[in-house]
């Protein structure tokens, strides 16, 4: 029954707007599996919500998702849902691809409780998260990943904004040239924590991991976004997966923002690019 799975309901009024949370709901066996959604739809009570899943970031190794982006998605008529899962000193690849799979497939089964959209989800990452948001825009077309509960409910997206995603591990180094701060073939890396042993020894897990490996035709629509300047993620990593998907006929845009690091960009179009994605790709265009 859902009501053991709903966690902790927090219901907040101010004015016209009223935004309901459901705060560390569980979605798989695991003890470290747990989400958060936000809702809000007020004025309109039968509304269907599009769906926006943050998946956050940290080398696989740190973050939570109590530290969502997108909140102010909710008076736009968009819900929210931030998902944890298991970090590489837990559990190494595939397992965090596993989970957030999971959880898309959980949303889905429990869309009428919330309210959701289950044909307009979207999924947003950035660094780590970028790298996993990016194997769930071009894995829908595949069930390699699709392990555990709800099985009968597809984990695909529509769309994914992926900023500054790690996709080809094995040429991270070399794309760094002299500007990196990690050494990425190292074995206490984060990507050969993430792989379960130095990456250079192990292409075929690499290979797993790799969003590039299963590019095809059937992909979500992409928004990807890389400072040229990223000391720990080279702009290179995003370059080849556009081309990539550009190459197989999916629709891709790559925005490089000039001398832009590892996030905290200052470029406004960044926001404006994003904004514009979400917009069209859950149809919000006209609302």
């Amino acid at each position: 029954p859902l009501g053991a799975w709903e966690g902790v309901r927090d219901c907040l009024e101010n004015g016209s707007q009223s935004v309901q949370t459901w705060k560390g709901t569980a979605y798989g066996n695991e003890d470290c599996l747990y989400l958060n959604v936000w809702t809000n739809r007020a004025g309109k009570p039968d509304a269907k919500l599009p769906v926006m899943v943050w998946i956050h970031g940290g080398a696989w190794r740190t973050g939570s998702k109590d530290r969502a982006r997108g909140l102010d998605w909710l008076n736009r008529g968009v819900a929210l849902a931030a998902v944890n899962y298991r970090l590489s000193q837990h559990a190494t690849f595939p397992a965090q691809i596993e989970d957030c799979k999971s959880a898309l497939r959980w949303l889905r089964a429990h869309a009428q409780t919330y309210h959701l959209d289950a044909d307009r989800f979207l999924a947003w990452g950035a660094s780590a998260g970028g790298h996993l948001v990016a194997l769930l825009g071009v894995t829908g077309d595949t069930r390699s990943f699709d392990v555990g509960d709800h099985l009968h409910q597809s984990s695909a997206v529509l769309a994914v904004v992926d900023e500054y995603g790690p996709t080809d591990f094995l040429q991270m180094d070399a794309m760094d040239g002299d500007s990196g701060r990690i050494v990425h073939d190292s074995a206490d890396s984060p990507e050969s924590q993430l792989i379960g042993g130095p990456i250079q020894e192990n292409p075929e897990k690499v290979q797993s991991a790799n969003p590039l490996t299963y590019v095809s035709k059937n992909d979500a629509t992409f928004l990807i976004i890389h400072g040229d300047q990223d000391p720990l993620v080279a702009h290179g990593q995003s370059v080849i997966l556009h081309d990539a998907l550009q190459h197989a006929g999916v629709e891709a845009k790559l925005y490089t923002v000039k001398g832009g690091k590892h996030g905290w960009f200052k470029d406004p179009q960044v926001t404006k690019n994003i904004h514009d994605f979400i917009m069209k790709h859950l149809g919000l265009e006209n609302l």
